[in-house]
């Protein structure tokens, strides 16, 4: 297809070539007799904004070159086949096997909870719960049937663990191509929207919505500018011509449903409570939407440093967030916690304008001194990690790097880096990734580069190979 991502024709050749291949998992996959559609989406690099998304904030993303592919066949049995090939270096497909009737109850769409835990049934295939995980959301959310099943193969690239989102890249590019294959036109926001139900409702994960809207909705070469309230698209903002952007991974894997991630989210929700009960303003429940100054001024003094699960369910009964509960057994950092997502949206704001309107060495200098300030900011909620703190540590020695700080739901994962366009902010990057592998052991991948969003590279109807 003209204008595709260079990873298109590779994925079509796979698919094309499968039944003569060496992985005996994928050969007998697909049949001859229905055409297959193939949707992708990219992971993202989180530049300004992160865990400040459920709460409302302003979030910069950079939709990256790394992608996940999905194939889908309809089939008459009601089973949903999936094979997911290995990721680079790897020698195995691994393939899992969902009755459609399992994500059922009396002909019905199941809830959510049965879902959840049918997945959970089995770890080792609790990862179809990213890709089947389309059929019960599509079903409950827009009333989709499914007479028959489907053949799903998936491929990727955005490695797992590594903070860039590798589980919305999936779910969005299974979401679209069953949607599609099963006669649904779905819009970008749409899309993304449902994914984020996969994630949160059938996975169990308590994601924002950043991610699956930078896999879908992404510009390549663009940051994403989404408000999160819930999820509001911006007008994009160019990365000017005299910067560039990179992730490099720590190597400390990073995953949405650790405790820590999920505690400091449910501290910020118990802060808003405790705010809103006091008369703060906060414009349609979201944090961000507190001015940065009146809260320094006038209420963070108000919010408990640490407050139990318990004594907050007596006075307040709990939050309004959907996806997560209070534990009465656990202790909460609120007062940190609710400041993050107050300031993180003045950050983002002021990092979007400079991008914007200011040129020169002062834009660069600010803009670093607006990511450091994130990134400090995370650590102040428990959320640094000896590896990230020691990759902006090594950025910052370096003249051509301008700014890093550690992305997503940190405690680990990647570090974003703003350096100079060209090669000396390309051989800079390269130099704290040699170091850092030198003194940790850790690979330390580099990412570079970027491309569109599922949105833009739709669905591609491809004819079955026929057998030899």
């Amino acid at each position: 297809m003209s204008g595709a991502p260079a990873d298109a024709a590779a994925f079509f050749e796979t698919v094309r070539t499968l039944r003569a291949g060496p992985l005996a998992e994928a050969r007998e996959l697909f049949t001859d007799e229905a055409p297959l559609l193939v949707a992708r989406a990219p992971g993202r690099l989180d530049v300004m904004g992160g865990i400040a998304d459920y709460s409302g904030s302003l979030v910069l993303q950079l939709p990256l070159r790394e992608a996940t592919f999905a194939a889908v066949q309809r089939q008459a049995e009601r089973t949903i086949e999936i094979v997911s090939l290995p990721s680079e270096g790897g020698t195995r497909a691994v393939r899992a096997r969902v009755p459609l009737a399992a994500l059922e109850e009396e002909g019905r769409p199941a809830a959510y909870e049965s879902a959840r835990a049918f997945f959970r049934r089995d770890p080792d295939t609790h990862w179809a719960a990213y890709v089947a995980g389309a059929f019960p959301v599509l079903a409950r959310e827009r009333g989709l049937s499914f007479p028959g099943g489907a053949r799903i193969l998936i491929a990727s690239s955005v490695p797992g663990g590594k903070g860039v989102s590798s589980s919305a890249a999936l779910e969005v590019a299974a979401m679209k191509a069953v949607a599609t294959a099963f006669g649904l036109d779905l819009s970008g926001r749409a899309l993304a929207l449902l994914a984020q139900k996969v994630e949160n409702l059938v996975v169990g994960a308590p994601c924002g919505v950043m991610d699956q809207m930078t896999a879908t909705c992404g510009d390549e070469g663009r940051l994403l500018a989404l408000l999160c309230q819930p999820a509001e698209l911006q007008e994009p903002v160019a990365v000017p011509d005299d910067l560039a952007l990179y992730g490099i991974d720590s190597g400390l894997r990073h995953a949405v449903t650790g405790a820590d991630y999920t505690s400091v989210r449910v501290a910020a929700f118990m802060g808003l409570r405790i705010l809103i009960e006091a008369g703060g303003a906060a414009a349609g429940g979201y944090l961000a939407n507190v001015d940065a100054a009146e809260f320094d001024r006038r209420w963070s003094a108000l919010l408990p440093e640490r407050l139990g699960g318990a004594a907050f369910l007596r006075r307040f009964g709990g939050t309004t967030d959907g996806v997560t509960t209070v534990d009465p057994g656990r202790d909460y950092a609120v007062r940190v916690a609710t400041a993050h997502p107050v300031h993180e949206h003045a950050r983002v704001r002021g990092f979007a304008a400079l991008l914007r309107e200011q040129a020169g060495p002062e834009r660069r200098r600010r803009l670093g001194a607006l990511m450091l300030e994130a990134h400090r900011s995370y650590s102040a909620c428990g959320l640094g990690s000896p590896g990230t703190d020691r990759l902006v540590e090594l950025a910052g020695a370096e003249p051509s790097l301008h700014g890093a700080k550690i992305t997503g739901g940190g405690s680990g994962g990647t570090v974003a880096v703003l350096a100079d366009a060209g090669p000396a902010g390309a051989e800079a990057v390269q130099r704290v990734a040699a170091r850092y592998r030198t003194e940790t052991g850790h690979a330390a991948t580099v990412f570079a580069g970027s491309s569109p969003g599922a949105d833009a590279f739709g669905a591609v109807s491809l004819a079955p190979a026929r057998r030899g």
